[in-house]
């Protein structure tokens, strides 16, 4: 009965290169969990070098920002949007062919802020930024297996 509804577990990535190289700051919590993934859940091997890969990810930009939604009444905050940007490009180690170009995967939450409750929500929006940061990895790795790599047939 599952297998008629299609369900398939995912399994591992399918990324469309053998090696691949990651240009991230090394102190970068995404860059480490994106690592572990690539290491973990695919068949892609990463180089330590850029001239040893097949492809090179670098993450152009990384930022969360935190924007005002609403007010309550004295002019106090209630509620909070908290955005995570991520900005990357898959080339060729030598950056003359893009196999995608700039990119940016954009993941928003809100939420609400009682300012007599501080230190939980301080931690609230830890776990949140924590989240989104595990979510854009899984979307990275998704775009990463439907990354177009085009093979040089002329050698």
């Amino acid at each position: 009965m599952l297998a008629a509804c299609g369900f398939q577990l995912r399994g591992q990535a399918k990324l469309p290169f053998q090696t691949l190289y990651v240009q991230v700051n090394e102190a970068s919590q995404f860059g480490n969990e994106l690592k572990r993934a690539i290491r973990g859940g695919s068949q892609a091997t990463l180089t330590d070098k850029p001239d040893d890969a097949e492809a090179l990810l670098a993450i152009l930009s990384e930022a969360r920002e935190k924007q005002i939604l609403s007010l309550g009444a004295g002019g106090r905050v209630r509620e909070f949007q908290l955005r995570y940007r991520v900005t990357y490009r898959v080339t060729d180690p030598k950056g003359t062919k893009v196999f995608t170009g700039p990119s940016e995967i954009l993941l928003k939450r809100d939420f609400s802020f009682n300012d007599s409750e501080v230190l939980s929500k301080e931690s609230e929006e830890a776990l949140l930024y924590r989240d989104m940061q595990s979510d854009a990895v899984r979307q990275l790795m998704r775009r990463l297996q439907a990354t177009q790599i085009a093979v040089d047939t002329k050698g």
